[in-house]
């Protein structure tokens, strides 16, 4: 006889992010906790446990992602909840600390760990009267906490969120078995926090251990801890907390506005118009030829949120995408909330080439040609590196500037001009978006480093251990 208990993690590699299943398989009911925006994922699965979904919960207003709180409300009728300390534009049912959900045998019990936001919450899952598992949102990740510096902007300082994530995990996380589960909204390669692990649950017992934010008994020195070195905010989160918060389309309306197939005269003029481009194919096949001034984010990458971190969030955008992967693109945008797709170039191939002048290839530089220029001779190239801070700190090319993909469209002023940028990063993704970047500003003066720091150390090339980040 199978466990009446239900509990499944949903990961989305694109957006580091973890939604859940739980509920009573006896009962048939099931509540979702953090689900992403396209929710057919849910609905697919309900049908198969035989289970109906009645309750949608939000660990708190998240900013890396736009949640589907709205469209599984909307889709099953299912009742919305949030923290007591949250405000909405929609309705929603208020959760105070200790506040149950009864699903058949199987409780969700809300604990109020304010810290990373104001209303966060996470949500102990009970079968029977025994702890299982503890849903922690953003509030304690495998290896990290969340990160308490991102309410600057209406006033709620890290320091005070800081202190207030210190008394939840301690008070709320801390006293619980060690032997209860943890599930966190988020692993590694989320800007939610510094040190996320690549694993995607541990148990209380195993953080209590090594999650560096769980061995201080002094506050001020978690303060201090926490508040550090965390990596730049993508500028895309202050406008998705916004979003969650409020009514808002919804992603099947979004998409049927924005899936309209374009020719390549008509691209053109959603251009004149204001429109960007976004090229979104395989990087060989960009740097090979692309529309000149077009972004760069490929599909086949942490897509969502670099674009979200280069685009104009206000501005429009038209699509270049492989056959049939349009509508991927715009829904991976709008996972983030992005709704701004105006349109994707029909018979992409066929278009491209008959593109004449407009069509350019992406200047690259082996890492070795590259190595061979810096000489210390005034026309040595600049080397740019636009991974961050963490990583440069590691191991830098000696000289070199360094920005993080994240800040560069706002700092790309502070690129000295007069001599040749060659730009790199890990492996060449990002550096390959930050060569975009300085081509749709109307600068001619990027070169890619393909394959980035690894293909430049494979090569032999110089660096600086342990160097610390200037820039």
């Amino acid at each position: 006889m199978e466990a009446p208990l239900i509990l499944e993690q949903h990961y989305l590699g694109c957006l580091s992010q973890a939604s859940y299943l739980v509920g009573d398989r006896a009962a048939g009911v099931l509540a979702v906790v953090d689900p992403r925006r396209d929710v057919e994922l849910y609905l697919e699965r309900a049908r198969v446990l035989g289970c109906t979904i009645q309750h949608v919960l939000l660990t708190h207003f998240h900013a890396d992602f736009l949640a589907g709180h709205l469209e599984l409300a909307r889709a099953t009728g299912a009742k919305l909840h949030l923290s007591a300390a949250a405000s909405a534009e929609y309705p929603f049912h208020a959760l105070t600390d200790g506040a149950e959900l009864q699903l058949g045998a199987v409780t969700v019990r809300a604990l109020a760990t304010p810290g990373h936001t104001p209303e966060s919450m996470c949500f102990l899952v009970l079968d029977g009267a025994r702890p299982h598992a503890v849903l922690t949102g953003d509030t304690l990740f495998n290896g990290d906490v969340g990160r308490p510096d991102l309410m600057a902007s209406v006033g709620v300082t890290s320091e005070e969120l800081a202190r207030a994530l210190y008394r939840s995990l301690n008070e709320q996380l801390m006293p619980l078995p060690d032997e209860v589960l943890v599930y966190p909204g988020h692993g590694a390669g989320s800007a939610c926090g510094k040190n996320l692990s690549s694993e995607t649950w541990s148990t209380m017992g195993a953080q209590r251990r090594t999650n560096y934010a769980l061995q201080f008994a002094d506050e001020a020195a978690f303060v201090a801890a926490v508040t550090a070195g965390q990596p730049p905010a993508p500028a895309y989160f202050a406008r998705a907390a916004t979003l969650n918060k409020r009514e808002r389309p919804l992603l099947d309306d979004a998409l049927a506005r924005e899936l309209v197939p374009l020719s390549y005269a008509e691209l053109q003029a959603e251009v004149a118009q204001g429109a960007a481009v976004l090229d979104t194919r395989d990087k060989e096949a960009y740097a090979a030829g692309h529309l000149r001034g077009a972004l760069w984010v490929g599909l086949d990458g942490q897509f969502a949120s670099w674009a979200g971190a280069v685009l104009d969030l206000e501005r429009p955008v038209v699509l270049v995408c492989d056959p049939d992967r349009e509508r991927e693109a715009a829904l991976r945008l709008g996972r983030i909330g992005y709704d701004g797709v105006v349109g994707y170039l029909a018979d992409m191939p066929g278009a491209l080439a008959g593109a004449g002048d407009a069509l350019v290839g992406a200047p690259r530089s082996a890492p070795r040609a590259t190595a061979q220029l810096l000489t210390g001779a005034a026309d040595a190239p600049l080397v740019l590196d636009v991974r961050q801070p963490g990583e440069v700190a590691a191991e830098r090319v000696a000289g070199s500037l360094a920005i993080p993909l994240g800040e560069l469209r706002a700092r790309l002023d502070e690129v000295p001009r007069g001599k040749p940028v060659h730009v790199h990063c890990r492996s060449g993704y990002r550096s390959l978006i930050a060569l975009s970047l300085f081509e749709a500003a109307g600068r001619n003066d990027a070169i890619d480093i393909p394959g980035g720091m690894l293909a430049w150390t494979a090569d032999g090339c110089p660096v600086v251990e342990g160097a610390r980040c200037s820039g």
